[in-house]
């Protein structure tokens, strides 16, 4: 299916008009905090897994909110008459988010879902009908070129970017404009760029509805059409399914594997101002007899810091049925849907791949001779936004590029927020097998140390060096200071690397 049988979009220039509706849609308590009290939590959830008929039963009432949960998210037909009493009905037809069916009633032209901003902002995200979350409702079968809303991946990126006073932004692959969303609130100038361009009229639509500066829009693919431009924040949510082909544009990367997600990070690095930022999600493949932190460390550009978080791995399998369900191939013909997953197989077999990884990637501009690129597997539960976690992994790893043994030893230290010590050990045993020292904030990381190190995080509070602290603790334990103060460093950096402790101000 082509572009062309996609539904027309409401007009981007009619900026009075997407003002009065705006404000018709605040009036009516249109905003994420009010589905939440309209349908219930239960309703609330399901809709973000496409799911619309506990919120058909929630909005049965003649409330001005109900009428526009029914027009705009659950995509039904409502009586002229009851819209005129909500919105400005006549300029909505008008500017295009409304048009008329059988006569007396209207229907919306895009999805138009509420979205909270991290200071309590009242966004609305626009996409396509039927398309607000991906996933559900077989989106790809219905044409290529559809313009998605925030799903988990959105929201996953939005929350690990490092949010910062910015000259200049980039929003790579806009597609509804989330990011580019987001970026406005803290960069004096925001570009979005989409090889779609139903997706860069629709970012224009979702600024614009959100009450946004606009964004300078650009048409192409990658980094072309910022030509040689650099920035200060990079942020991309690329389509990065690795499948046989391109057939899906909105996630589909179009080059062989995961040649797109490489390109896109290894051209970043041209790309961004000293200091700047460069953040994506991505997939990559783990090949027979390669080890996936060796291609990933391959992707990094000169001249910058990484760190590579690899969330998720599934075997090929796995990998080739999620996508094939997310295409709505399943509910499809079962010879079609056989063939398609034999070449998915077909394709990872003839580059011997055997699981695809998905995870976070940031570039940041230092200019360092020696780079610092930390790549980890971390599958477990973090704590978002990320973004401050993300600032200060890359402000201690300059911290401890910049501080030898003999350095740290002299300098003070504070035992980060929100950190418990466990013992391990048998009841009733007078020492532990081991100390373990856990985060409840950011990556919610835990680390095993001995009780030299616990109890040297315990007495970080500024005020001592670290080198008196542990003289202190070397009379304490009956141990030679200096032998204390010779392997004890090695600890201490892992602690600041890890975030367990952070160097006073």
């Amino acid at each position: 299916m082509s572009n062309t049988t996609l539904a027309p979009l409401p007009s981007s220039d009619r900026t009075d008009v997407t003002a009065r509706l705006r404000d018709a849609l605040l009036s009516a308590s249109f905003s994420a905090d009010g589905l939440l009290d309209l349908l219930g939590a239960p309703a609330y959830a399901a809709l973000a897994r496409s799911e619309t008929v506990p919120a058909l039963r929630a909005t049965r009432g003649d409330s001005p909110l109900e009428a526009l949960v029914r027009l705009f998210l659950l995509q039904q037909p409502v009586p002229h008459a009851r819209v005129a009493d909500v919105l400005p009905v006549e300029d909505c037809l008008e500017g295009g988010w409304l048009t008329r069916v059988g006569g007396d009633e209207v229907v919306a032209a895009v999805d138009v879902r509420p979205y909270g901003g991290p200071g309590g902002e009242d966004w609305f995200i626009v996409s396509d009908l039927g398309c607000a979350v991906g996933g559900a409702g077989g989106i790809g079968s219905r044409d290529e070129g559809v313009v998605l809303g925030v799903g988990g991946a959105s929201t996953t990126l939005a929350g690990i970017t490092v949010r910062a006073p910015v000259a200049a932004a980039l929003d790579l692959g806009t597609g509804s404009g989330i990011q580019a969303l987001h970026a406005a609130q803290h960069a004096t100038r925001v570009s979005a760029t989409d090889l779609n361009p139903r997706a860069l009229h629709t970012t224009a639509l979702t600024l614009a509805l959100s009450g946004a500066p606009a964004a300078d829009l650009r048409e192409g693919s990658l980094f072309e059409p910022v030509a040689d431009e650099t920035f200060d924040l990079i942020v991309s949510n690329p389509p990065f399914v690795i499948s046989p082909g391109a057939r899906l544009t909105y996630r589909d990367g179009g080059m062989g594997g995961d040649d797109l997600c490489r390109t896109l990070v290894s051209q970043a690095g041209d790309r961004l101002n000293e200091g700047g930022y460069a953040q994506f999600l991505a997939n990559w493949q783990h090949v027979e007899g390669e080890d996936w932190q060796d291609r990933l460390r391959s992707w990094v550009p000169r001249g910058c810091d990484a760190w590579i978080v690899q969330r998720e791995v599934q075997d090929v399998t796995q990998y080739a049925e999620l996508w094939l369900r997310d295409a709505g191939d399943h509910h499809g013909d079962p010879v079609e849907y056989q063939a398609r997953y034999d070449a998915w197989l077909n394709e990872f077999e003839a580059r011997k791949v055997k699981a695809v990884g998905f995870g976070w990637i940031t570039l940041r501009r230092s200019g360092a001779e020696q780079p610092s690129i930390v790549l980890e597997e971390w599958p477990h539960p973090v704590e978002q936004p990320l973004g401050d976690t993300v600032r200060a992994h890359f402000e201690r790893v300059d911290y401890l590029r910049t501080h030898d043994d003999a350095a740290l030893l002299t300098g003070h230290f504070a035992l980060a927020g929100e950190i418990v010590q466990e013992q391990v050990g048998l009841p009733g045993a007078e020492d532990p097998e081991h100390v373990v020292l856990r985060q409840h904030r950011g990556m919610r990381r835990a680390t095993k140390v001995d009780t030299v190190a616990a109890g040297f995080a315990g007495v970080c509070d500024g005020t001592l060096s670290a080198g008196r602290i542990l003289d202190a603790i070397a009379q304490l334990v009956g141990e030679d200071p200096v032998l204390l103060r010779d392997r004890t460093p090695a600890q201490i950096r892992l602690l600041v690397e890890q975030g367990f402790i952070e160097p006073a101000q």
